[in-house]
């Protein structure tokens, strides 16, 4: 009799539920799997279940990085780099109302120093003249339209206009960054005392913003300025070719670069750009091409 009642019992009955459904239950709950047998998780389960830990902590870092921005932005709001006053709407980089009021440089450029002609022609009253060292430059704006902000750029602190010029710069002039391939973005630098007084160095930041949309290194210790010159707009050009001899030298002889981009805020004789170009050549560097903010017309 007892081995008869011992026959008739279900298949898991007595057990719990879970038991039951280990034991193959198919209307019970999920099955147990076995040893070493990877089960896909359901459809329903949140994404961040199926995240592998390095996945997690990156989508964190991207939160927290999100968030710490826009607390920057709410305890200090960004200024138009043109009207310098709180941008608006939120969020910009400019007043919407601002932007057509920086005048970006039209053809037909002098094609050496990018310059914009006044009258026909392919080369400036000074790319006639002078023999310049560099291969080619582009400015984006037109002087006068962005003199201020550069101003302010430069002496203000406003060192987060680089953010903005760096946006405008790789949308476009990015197309002659590509055709030149550069190894390395480099700065003009500031002499160390000039640059401590001011607390950076605006052609740095601008080639940092530049450097990371488009994915060009930026060698900002590559080249450094040994001399302290006086300012440069207070003299002509032959004073200011002799100022700048020997201002400059080589402080990374570890690193080779063969092309380069150099990076400055204004362009007006090339005098400056010379000097260092003349320097990167001394060093091994076979093309120098340079990148500003802003160039008056060339006659």
């Amino acid at each position: 009799m007892e081995k008869k009642r011992r026959e008739h019992i279900q298949p898991g009955a007595g057990q719990r539920p879970e038991e039951a459904g280990a034991l193959g239950n198919k209307s019970g709950p999920r099955a147990v799997p076995e040893p070493g047998i990877r089960v896909s998780p359901k459809a329903g389960e949140p994404p961040n279940k199926r995240m592998r830990p390095k996945e997690r902590t990156d989508r964190a870092k991207k939160k927290a990085a999100e968030a710490y921005k826009g607390l920057l932005q709410l305890l200090f709001p960004l200024r138009c780099p043109v009207c310098d006053d709180i941008v608006r709407p939120s969020g910009e980089k400019i007043c919407l109302e601002c932007l057509g009021r920086l005048k970006l440089l039209a053809p037909p450029w002098c094609m050496k120093c990018g310059k914009r002609l006044a009258e026909e022609g392919e080369f400036c009253a000074d790319c006639r003249r002078i023999q310049h060292l560099f291969r080619r430059g582009r400015a984006l704006y037109e002087y006068e339209s962005a003199a201020p902000a550069i101003y302010r750029f430069k002496y203000g602190g406003r060192r987060e206009y680089a953010d903005f010029f760096g946006e405008q710069v790789a949308e476009y002039l990015g197309d002659f960054v590509r055709t030149v391939g550069p190894d390395a973005l480099i700065p003009i630098p500031l002499h160390r005392k000039r640059q401590a007084a001011r607390g950076y160095n605006q052609a740095e930041c601008l080639a940092r913003a530049v450097g990371s949309r488009l994915g060009v290194p930026v060698q900002a210790g590559y080249l450094v300025r040994v001399k302290n010159t006086v300012p440069l707009k207070y003299e002509n050009p032959e004073e200011r070719q002799n100022n700048l001899k020997k201002a400059f030298n080589i402080a990374r002889n570890d690193v080779k670069l063969r092309r380069v981009i150099l990076i400055d805020d204004i362009y007006t004789t090339g005098s400056t750009m010379d000097e260092a170009v003349r320097t990167l050549q001394a060093a091994g560097v076979r093309e120098v091409w340079f990148i500003a903010l802003a160039c008056g017309t060339g006659i």
